[in-house]
């Protein structure tokens, strides 16, 4: 399942395989402020919630997750 998870901030593309070599990219927001996208294919929700953990443990502003662009 292909899930976007979007994050506050710039993460610089090296971040992409100590994330399990999930796909990101970046966009400016109209305030200025950067927004990362990270599009992983998670087999299953732990795989998910793996990254989920790491993102959390970086202490990195989630905004939201989306699969088949739906919020859940």
């Amino acid at each position: 399942m292909i899930y976007q998870i979007k994050v506050i901030g710039l993460l610089d593309p090296s971040w992409s395989e100590w994330l399990g070599g999930i796909q990101l990219s970046s966009e400016d927001q109209p305030d200025g402020s950067a927004l990362t996208t990270l599009t992983v294919d998670a087999a299953d929700q732990p795989t998910l919630f793996g990254i989920l953990d790491r993102i959390r443990d970086l202490n990195i502003c989630l905004v939201s997750v989306t699969k088949d662009g739906r919020e859940i």
